[in-house]
């Protein structure tokens, strides 16, 4: 009995510890531990005992892994673990540009970059040359396409 009690504890304990151990090694050895726990109460005690550790070892791990999926996340070191920042933007629907000026950054042939509202941003020409530092005015947002036209 001590054994059975045992292995499920320490399998408990790996399985927990897998949260804050890199690598997989301590959730794999807790459900090794866990099924060896599972499998020396079928020994011990017989089916009926043995299919009564069986669902409290499942019964357990699915409300386990409800809490963590409910608390972890918003908890101290979930906010550690998990970045919430963004990466990029792909900059898709911007009207807000449309008909404001700006400077070329690049020479515009037609693709380039331009300065608009202090921040650099992907252009397209309606087709002219557009020399680099020439006054530029936004005519279209076309998706994520920024149609411009010197000013």
């Amino acid at each position: 009995m001590e054994l059975v009690i045992i292995l499920l504890a320490v399998g408990v304990l790996l399985i927990i510890a897998e949260m804050v151990l890199p690598g997989i090694i301590a959730g794999v050895l807790g459900g090794l531990c866990l099924l060896a726990g599972i499998i020396e109460g079928y020994v011990v005690f017989g089916a009926r005992t043995g299919n009564l550790i069986l669902m409290g070892v499942l019964a357990g791990l699915l409300a386990g892994l409800a809490i963590w999926l409910k608390f972890f996340p918003d908890s101290r070191l979930g906010r550690l673990l998990v970045s919430q920042r963004v990466v990029g933007e792909i900059g898709t629907d911007r009207p807000e540009l449309l008909g404001k000026t700006g400077t070329a950054f690049t020479r515009l042939r037609p693709a380039g970059t331009a300065m608009i509202d202090g921040k650099r941003v992907d252009v397209v020409t309606e087709g002219q040359l557009v020399e680099k530092g020439a006054a530029i005015r936004v005519v279209g947002v076309e998706g994520m396409k920024i149609v411009v036209r010197a000013d």
